[in-house]
């Protein structure tokens, strides 16, 4: 899967902009806070419908403009697709359009399988000593663009949540609504075990895989292992819901389920984001990330388009030879402050973009 053209107008600070890609890495260099990232973060809104950054739609409009407009033409296994997105402020955040080949679609999950993309930045090295959410945003964003039904799922399970912890606060003003908290047990229930269940399957996929490229980063001296633990098991969670409920009351949410899972990432068996030195945290985080991509390969048979945003000065000569290394063959758009620190690992098939102020050049001609 590739990328083959980007088209961008009014979107942050690009005005105007048409890129085109090759199957091989693309180079955006320049300053910083020129618009680099604003590009990749295009690219995976039309995989996701969805920023990375913001959930604020209106954020992506350019500040002076109304309006901002956003189209990649695909190539997949032989076959073209075209993701519009079409974004509009309004008193709130925003209104967003998308559609696919044409066609409006009603809902982001209708998106996925369109664009596989996975993208990696320095915060994505930070993974393992970020918050407990971020780690779980991890999985999700993958499971979700593999499985439609996991979206679903997902997203019906948070709505559900949201409704029991807002009965919950009516509890403690008048406490007859106790009686009717069952049902949205139940549902809790029925959404939650799902959701466990396909992130305990993804965490053995991801461990394994993982493993095997930390391993390789590390010359066979650590063994790098990817861990769930769900916040309770998917058969104990409507008794879970039932047994805290007057804890839940007190304090107006709820404490057992899926939203509060976490994952370990433990190396030669201790945890490193207690044990782990800075460069064993972010070896792991790089094993998972590029596990990501196999995982995408075995799942849908194609590659999805990898953004590497500013993660090269992250990562130390060794690391940086082993992700390229990783990423032989597939689509990469990688942005970098300076072309040196990239040349080393640069093949010449690709194009190579200047960004500066909002402004895209092509600086040296793309080759297939």
């Amino acid at each position: 899967m590739i990328v083959k053209k980007l088209s961008l107008a009014g979107f942050r600070n690009i005005k105007n902009a048409s890129l085109g890609f090759s199957g091989g890495i693309n180079i955006l260099y320049g300053k910083n806070a020129q618009g680099k990232t604003n590009i990749l973060e295009s690219i995976y809104i039309c995989a996701t419908g969805r920023s990375h950054r913001t959930r604020f739609d209106s954020r992506l409009i350019d500040f002076n403009g109304h309006e901002a407009h956003i189209k990649v033409e695909i190539e997949n296994m032989g076959r073209q697709n075209r993701i519009d997105v079409h974004l509009k402020k309004d008193e709130k955040n925003g209104v967003k359009g998308i559609a696919v080949n044409g066609i409006p679609i009603k809902k982001s999950g209708d998106l996925f399988g369109t664009l596989y993309c996975v993208i990696f930045s320095p915060e994505d090295l930070q993974l393992i000593k970020n918050s407990p959410g971020e780690r779980r945003r991890f999985i999700d964003m993958e499971l979700c663009q593999l499985k439609n039904v996991y979206y679903y799922d997902l997203g019906q399970y948070y709505k559900v949540l949201k409704q029991r912890n807002s009965l919950l606060k009516k509890i403690q003003k008048n406490y007859s609504f106790r009686d009717t908290v069952s049902v949205w047990d139940e549902q809790l229930a029925a959404y939650g075990m799902r959701v466990i269940e396909n992130r305990e399957k993804f965490i053995k996929k991801i461990s394994r895989i993982a493993g095997e490229k930390h391993s390789k980063i590390t010359g066979g001296a650590e063994k790098l292992e990817i861990c769930y633990r769900p916040n309770c098991h998917a058969e104990e969670l409507l008794t879970k819901t039932a047994q805290n409920l007057e804890r839940d009351i007190i304090f107006g949410s709820t404490s057992a389920g899926p939203h509060k899972d976490d994952i370990i990432f433990t190396v030669n068996g201790s945890d490193v984001k207690v044990y782990g030195s800075q460069g064993q945290q972010r070896t792991a985080a790089l094993s998972a990330k590029l596990a990501e991509i196999d995982i995408i390969k075995e799942e849908t048979g194609t590659s999805p388009v990898l953004l590497l945003d500013d993660v090269l000065s992250e990562l130390d000569s060794a690391r940086q030879r082993f992700l390229f290394e990783s990423i032989n063959g597939v689509q990469s758009v990688v942005t970098c402050t300076g072309i040196e620190d990239i040349a080393k690992n640069y093949s010449g098939k690709g194009g190579v973009f200047f960004v500066e102020n909002g402004n895209v050049t092509p600086a040296i001609k793309n080759k297939a």
